[in-house]
Order: structure tokens, then sequence, then C-alpha cells
């Protein structure tokens, strides 16, 4: 099992794998508040999101990468910087087509799927109710076994 300091190293290895493979773009989609989403970093990386503030090598590495996208007009600059106004109208968050499309298919194929749940549940009602008055007359006339 590996120990603390393992883990601690393994995570940062993560985050610099997971900073590395994304472009300004996925950043952007990712800036909430002007800032990257704390949750969203730790579920793509797989780790929790404490390690982002418990552990200093992580903690520092995000500083910079924000410091880094905000110098390259990815994030808006904080609200302590004093930087021109073209800057500050640098868009934060893009809307996402393909995202947009996959949630309007999913959307339908669970409307599709509740559909045909709600049908079967019709007919297992009907079927009950069937049923029900079967074993009634069975039950009065004796024929039905116990």
């Amino acid at each position: 099992m590996a120990n603390g300091q393992q883990v601690a190293e393994e995570n940062v290895r993560r985050f610099t794998t997971w900073a590395a493979s994304r472009t300004d773009d996925d950043f952007r989609n990712m800036a909430t508040r002007g800032v990257l989403s704390r949750q969203d970093i730790a579920a793509e990386c797989g780790f929790s999101k404490s390690a982002l503030t418990q552990n200093p090598r992580i903690k520092k590495a995000l500083k910079d990468l924000e410091d880094l996208l905000r110098e390259r007009n990815v994030l808006p600059p904080l609200a302590s910087d004093n930087q021109s106004d073209a800057v500050a109208a640098t868009p934060v968050r893009q809307p996402d087509s393909s995202r947009q499309a996959r949630d309007a298919e999913r959307l339908s194929h669970l409307e599709r799927a509740y559909a045909a749940v709600k049908a079967e549940n019709e007919e297992l009602k009907r079927q009950l109710a069937r049923f029900t008055v079967l074993r009634e007359a069975l039950a009065e006339t004796g024929r039905l076994l116990r």
C-alpha cells in the first residue's frame, strides 16, 4: 500500500499530465467565477478536491497555471488586477455545442426510456388486476393452493 508521500507524488503527476493535455478552449470552458473549477479538475484528475488545497505542490502548480492563463487572456484578470477594459471583456465561457448536442440526445433517449417504462407499468397493472380477480375466484371456490 502506498504511503502519503507516494500518493501526493502520484497526484502531482496526474495534475501536471492533465494540465499539459488541455487546450485554451478546454480551460475557458472550465472557468467559473474567474478561476478554474476545482471540482472539475479533481474529477478529471481522479483525486479528491482536497488534494488541490492540501498538497502544496499541486496548489502552487494550479496557481501558476491560472496566472499563465490570465497572461494569455484565457481567464479574466483578478479583481485586484488593474488591466485594460479590453482584457476584461474577454469571454470567460463559450457555449459548447458538442455538449449541448450530447445533452439533447441523452434527454431524448431518457424520454423514450421513460415512455417505455410507463407503458410497461400500465400493462403490468392491468395484468395484476386481472390475476387478482382470478385469485379471488379460485379462493372462493376452494381451488387455491395454500
